[in-house]
């Protein structure tokens, strides 16, 4: 059946029926896509309508696929596979600074030392066309989400060309007033908003403050910052975010301790692209000119 309905159905339509297996729902394949909900469902229903068959269950939580929506979806993959391939191979043998260029970068850390740097390459090469995909999200490098990912983990991925570009540490911080309560009577309850599926503070600080309060979880690193900017307590975040802003002072008598490194990687098909080693060799000299923003805790 497949192969039948692969020659039949066109290749707008055999996309959308794998983002739509892919996300479950009208509104993902359609973020995937970057078309609008009724795009994707006119694009369904046009292959159901050239198929004489349906290929989702129209269900309260979203789109379940049938065993013909997983077969063409499954053939859609193989043949974007093979487009990413050649697109990929082109790019990898791209000589010019001109073009479209893609980055992926966590949010805090364009905020903080990224947007001077990517102004500067900018200035450097007028001629390239950069977005910025600013998400903590991994994004498929081998689809071509990105050219480029900036990563902050331990484990960057073993198919893909990387290189580190700082080693991190984490501390305590928070707000001035906060910080020097504890600091004059350290067994005094100390509040803090910690990371969703943590149970307690940091067992190094509890140490030294073990009274405490949990005052609220977050699910991300900006609502944790703001929180702790706003005086509702202590938060343990990487040492670069700390130190960036002067409305948080560092927990005295608790050591920064490691964290997971930055990296910035690429698909290895890539390697040779002037736009990609020119954009690492640059950021591998701005990194290391800053280690010690990602690594020193400042008395």
């Amino acid at each position: 059946m497949c192969e039948n309905a692969c020659m039949q159905i066109n290749w707008d339509d055999m996309r959308t029926i794998l983002a739509l297996v892919r996300a479950g729902s009208l509104a993902g394949a359609a973020e995937i896509l970057a078309v609008s909900y009724t795009t994707v469902a006119r694009r369904v229903q046009r292959a159901e309508e050239m198929l004489g068959q349906p290929l989702f269950e129209r269900r309260p939580e979203g789109y379940s696929p049938t065993t013909e929506a997983r077969n063409l979806a499954a053939a859609a993959e193989r043949m974007e596979a093979v487009g990413q391939d050649a697109l990929r191979q082109i790019a990898g043998n791209d000589r010019d600074m001109t073009g479209p260029f893609v980055l992926t970068a966590p949010q805090l850390l364009i905020d903080t030392h990224l947007a001077p740097f990517l102004k500067t390459f900018c200035d450097d090469y007028p001629q390239i066309d950069l977005t910025v995909r600013a998400t903590n999200t991994i994004l498929d490098l081998t689809r071509r989400e990105a050219d480029v990912a900036i990563r902050i983990s331990s484990l960057p991925g073993d198919n893909l060309v990387g290189l580190r570009l700082a080693d991190q540490q984490t501390a305590c911080f928070g707000h001035p007033d906060l910080i020097s309560a504890a600091e004059a009577d350290p067994s005094a309850r100390l509040d803090w908003v910690i990371y969703s599926g943590y149970d307690a503070p940091p067992k190094i600080a509890l140490a030294k403050y073990p009274n405490y309060r949990i005052r609220a979880r977050f699910d991300e690193m900006t609502s944790l910052i703001a929180a702790a900017r706003a005086g509702m307590g202590v938060v343990r975040m990487p040492v670069y975010l700390g130190q960036s802003s002067p409305d948080f002072v560092a927990l005295p008598g608790v050591p920064a301790q490691d964290y997971a490194p930055i990296w910035v990687l690429s698909h290895p098909d890539l390697q040779r692209s002037s736009k990609i080693a020119v954009f690492k060799s640059s950021l591998k000299g701005f990194f290391r000119d800053r280690q010690t923003d990602f690594t020193r805790l400042l008395p």
